[in-house]
């Protein structure tokens, strides 16, 4: 399991192998969600990079109660 510190000035460095198994980039945008006490890093995707991309999925339990309008 890959770990990483938090800095003094709250940044934390993607671990290599986690970079290069996610083909995230310099530059990249993450978006950051919290759910159930986990931090979640998820790449945005450009457009073109979206297609097909949810086909499948198992939308059940994509988000808290407390995040529903």
């Amino acid at each position: 399991m890959a770990q990483t510190t938090v800095s003094s000035k709250y940044q934390v460095v993607i671990p290599k192998e986690i970079r290069e198994r996610m083909r995230i980039e310099p530059g990249q945008k993450l978006s950051v969600i919290t759910k159930g006490g986990i931090i979640y890093l998820v790449p945005v995707l450009e457009l073109d990079e979206l297609q097909g991309f949810v086909q499948g999925i198992d939308t059940s339990d994509l988000r808290e109660k407390e995040d529903r309008f």
